[in-house]
């Protein structure tokens, strides 16, 4: 039996060169005229994903 990835992952998450993992956060796709600078500031460099999440994640990409 294959081991699938799951699209859901491979479409949202990077690997860093570390082994981290790496998501995008949310809320700095439109409307970006209504939020200050600063919210979309913080918003600029994704997310590091915790070490618990990590391990759920990465059962979801066998292959990578």
């Amino acid at each position: 039996m294959t081991l699938k990835t799951r699209s859901w992952v491979k479409k949202r998450v990077k690997i860093t060169g570390t082994g981290k993992i790496k998501l995008s956060k949310a809320w700095k796709r439109h409307l970006l005229s209504d939020k200050s600078k600063k919210s979309k500031g913080r918003n600029k460099y994704g997310l590091i994903v915790s070490n618990t999440e990590t391990k759920k994640i990465k059962q979801q990409l066998p292959h990578m």
